[in-house]
């Protein structure tokens, strides 16, 4: 690998983070809405009376925040702020920062995506690769066909279902919630098989519903590669199918997979917002949805610039892995 390579792609990863976060900082503003002011009504409404001196605290707090400054100040500052992943107070949640919330929501949230992320893309590729294989079982080939089908169903749709099928006529799982209401969060078996219980409808939402996708692409890579030269090679060689298969075929139809698996995670992450709502999961995708309802802006930037963070680091980490383990991307 190449230096110059290198910094090329150190350079779109540096570059597609800035103007992911300048997007990130104009766009919750376009809406012209004052967060303070939304934040404050609604105390005064829950509170039953109009609050006296409201200016007066309005000005406050938008000093306090530093939305009192011009707008290219404040994006300047944002800049500043950001590049020491120093996200600022919660608007909506106050004195609570930023980070504080995020970390909190982001085990919840990682434990359920990373889950249903690796079962999705390990057993769509299983799936896919012997959808090709022309020696594979037709039992095998018939019965992934339903599966393929729910390819086709959005996530909070068969969430819905399922909760349908689980929660109300059979009652086997819970309907919603991390943990039980009256479960303290310790480590303990009891807690973890309670949390377990808990995220199996909406890993099972994700899983079902982008299982098809997984398989349905490696279906389409297997049958490439089996029209390349070195498989007919192979086949000449009379190697065992056990070699051909997962070897030559698998092996070389698997790395177009990889990029796909990062790119796709973008998706997966918003398609998680409705999934966590839902189920009321207590994850990124719920404290996303409650932060644009409020217009905490701050919330908002921290959430959205991490998560463009790690997809931009997933990408730039498996394009200096790729040409290490193809040598033929080179």
């Amino acid at each position: 690998m190449s230096l110059s390579y290198l910094a090329r792609r150190l350079t779109l990863f540096f570059l597609t983070v800035w103007v992911a976060a300048t997007i990130n900082f104009f766009i919750p503003r376009l809406s012209g809405q004052n967060p303070v002011l939304q934040r404050l009504m609604e105390r005064s409404i829950i509170g039953g009376s109009v609050q006296t001196g409201m200016q007066e605290m309005i000005d406050e707090y938008n000093r306090k925040f530093g939305l009192d400054k011009p707008l290219w100040r404040q994006y300047l500052t944002y800049l500043e702020d950001m590049s020491r992943l120093d996200f600022n107070y919660s608007i909506g949640s106050y004195p609570r920062t930023v980070s504080e919330i995020i970390s909190d929501a982001l085990p919840w949230t990682i434990g359920l995506l990373g889950t249903a992320t690796v079962l999705m893309f390990v057993l769509g590729r299983a799936l896919g690769a012997f959808l090709a294989w022309p020696r594979a079982p037709r039992a095998a080939k018939l019965a992934a066909m339903p599966f393929v089908a729910l390819s086709s169903v959005p996530y909070y749709l068969l969430g819905l279902i399922l909760v349908y099928i689980f929660g109300f006529k059979t009652q086997l799982l819970p309907l919603f919630g991390g943990y039980s209401p009256m479960m303290v969060p310790h480590w303990s078996w009891e807690f973890v098989r309670d949390v377990l219980n808990h995220a199996l409808l909406p890993a099972a939402s994700i899983v079902l519903s982008g299982f098809g996708f997984w398989a349905l692409s490696m279906r389409g890579m297997m049958l490439t590669v089996q029209g390349e030269d070195y498989m007919l090679m192979a086949e000449a060689k009379g190697l065992k199918q056990s070699t051909l298969f997962l070897r030559y075929a698998m092996r070389n139809a698997i790395l177009p997979q990889f990029t796909s698996l990062v790119l796709s995670l973008g998706y997966i992450v918003s398609g998680s917002v409705l999934v966590e709502l839902i189920f009321s999961y207590p994850g990124i995708g719920s404290v996303l949805y409650h932060a644009i309802r409020q217009f905490d802006y701050y919330v908002i930037q921290g959430i959205v610039f991490t998560v463009v963070v790690a997809i931009a680091l997933g990408a730039l980490i498996l394009d200096l892995l790729l040409p290490l383990l193809d040598p033929r991307i080179h």
